[in-house]
């Protein structure tokens, strides 16, 4: 029996009432709610619904594997939906991967691919038990679950569970042009620094207690699609090499065409040993992730003749399958991948013609379809506005609001993990260029109210005067270092 006092039962993160939109309706790029309003979805969920919220052959495809096949166990049975999805992945990497776990989210998958690493180095003809250590890089999010956040360091989540998590894992500078970039150093020398930077990282933990090295191929949710140079991720991987150790790349984000390219790393040069993906794998028609595993990789596992120690109920999930093969079906039958260039460089222009010149838009950076927009006090300090101030939630929040209605992918902790705003901008593969157009016209105004609205409260005006002096900046481009930088906010 129910009882007659539960009300706003549903719990996420807040213990105080969730006053989120009812949404009863979806359609295109649009949610619709229970008030009457229609939202215009420019994140796509969490960079998810990249096919919108209606197409009609992935609604069917889950449809028919709930008819045939609802569930069933994957250390018992297969299902066709999930071999041919995992075939379908393989093949899209031209066989540089041989192998998929199919998971049911991105942490999940995070995880499953630290414990294939570990495995890896346990499983070797003489095994090489002490590399259990894993190197990540300064404010990268690769999840929620405890190992993810063993790695992850938006430190607003990881800080309150730090008695609980494993202490195998430091970090080094993420690459990020916009504030790692010292004056007067090109790119190619930034790339030589950063690899510098893990190798004396490898040097310091101990070169065969070291796993892997983990990142996200373009920065996600908490980095704000911080972007790799060229020669990046090659130089890192070489380091990796030079020392035995693994390159994992977490793509739950930026994988699966959502920057120009099936898998991220396809333009970066090279090929990973592990790569995670999730969200637009199923367009959130199911909730699926997978693992993919490089092919000597797998021929060491499987000269070992030993098995991996990891199962989990909802594995290879048949409708999530079903889901996710669909998605990719109609993201290749229908040439998305090409659109999602396209239409990304017209996001870029429009986002760039419209939103720099604000005097708050520190920078606007992205690839294909996945954008952010970073706000700082002025443009010359770069300086972040204070925590206390919530201006992401701001943002976000008026964009909710009736005349605005458009979702912004709000976060906070670009700076130091703690403060630094931002959100990110990431349509479905389907808009339109008049779609462009009218999410670039909303976020400015949200954008331009925002800031109006705290200047007329002398809000702004006062947070401004308090940093508008010479001062030392710290600037975090290592684990537990700062380098101190005298701007002036002026």
């Amino acid at each position: 029996m129910v009882s007659k006092t539960s009300k706003n039962a549903l719990l996420y993160k807040n213990f105080h009432e969730h006053a989120a939109a009812l949404i009863t309706s979806a359609s295109g790029i649009y949610l619709h709610t229970s008030d009457g309003r229609s939202i215009l979805d420019a994140t796509s969920g969490a960079a998810v619904a990249c096919l919108g919220y209606d197409n009609q052959e992935v609604q069917q495809a889950v449809t028919d594997q709930l008819v045939s096949v609802p569930y069933c166990h994957p250390g018992f049975y297969k299902t066709q939906a999930a071999v041919d999805l995992a075939d379908f992945l393989v093949e899209s990497t031209q066989g540089r991967m041989s192998k998929a776990i199919l998971c049911g989210s991105g942490s999940e998958a995070v995880e499953v691919a630290l414990k294939l690493a570990k495995t890896h180095f346990s499983h070797l003809p003489t095994p090489e038990p002490e590399r259990s250590h894993f190197i990540s890089r300064v404010g990268a999010w690769h999840g929620a679950t405890l190992g993810a956040l063993t790695i992850g360091d938006f430190k607003c989540r990881k800080e309150p569970f730090l008695q609980l998590i494993a202490q195998t894992s430091s970090r080094v500078s993420a690459c990020s042009t916009y504030r790692g970039l010292r004056v007067g150093e090109d790119e190619e020398a930034y790339v030589r620094r950063l690899a510098q930077e893990l190798d004396d990282e490898f040097q310091r933990i101990g070169p065969g207690k070291v796993c892997a090295f983990v990142a996200e191929t373009v920065g996600g949710s908490a980095s704000a699609c911080a972007m790799p140079v060229k020669g990046y991720f090659p130089a890192m991987k070489a380091v990796c090499e030079k020392y035995g150790a693994l390159l994992i790349l977490d793509e739950v984000m930026c994988g699966m065409g959502r920057t120009g390219s099936l898998h991220a790393w396809e333009q970066e040069a090279v090929v990973p040993d592990i790569t995670v993906v999730g969200k637009g794998l199923g367009a959130g028609y199911a909730p699926i992730s997978a693992v993919l595993i490089k092919s000597d990789l797998v021929d060491s596992f499987q000269k070992s003749g030993k098995s991996f120690a990891h199962g989990q109920t909802y594995m290879a999930h048949p409708q999530a399958a079903a889901a996710g093969l669909k998605v990719q079906q109609v993201i290749r039958d229908e040439n998305l991948v090409s659109r999602v260039r396209t239409m990304g460089e017209y996001m870029e222009r429009r986002l760039k013609e419209r939103l720099l010149p604000h005097p708050h838009v520190g920078d606007i950076r992205g690839r294909g379809l996945f954008w952010a927009v970073e706000f700082v006090v002025n443009k010359q300090s770069k300086l972040p506005f204070p925590m206390s101030l919530e201006l992401h939630n701001k943002m976000h929040a008026r964009g909710m609001k009736k005349g605005y209605e458009i979702a912004l992918f709000n976060a906070n902790g670009g700076y130091d993990g703690y403060s630094g705003d931002h959100f990110l901008i990431c349509p479905p593969f389907i808009v339109t260029e008049a779609d462009i157009d009218d999410i670039v016209d909303r976020t400015a105004r949200v954008i331009e109210d925002t800031f109006s609205e705290l200047l007329s409260s002398a809000m702004l005006e006062k947070v401004t005067m308090q940093m508008d002096i010479v001062r030392d900046v710290p600037v975090v481009d290592a684990v537990g270092e700062e380098q101190m930088v005298s701007v002036s906010a002026s």
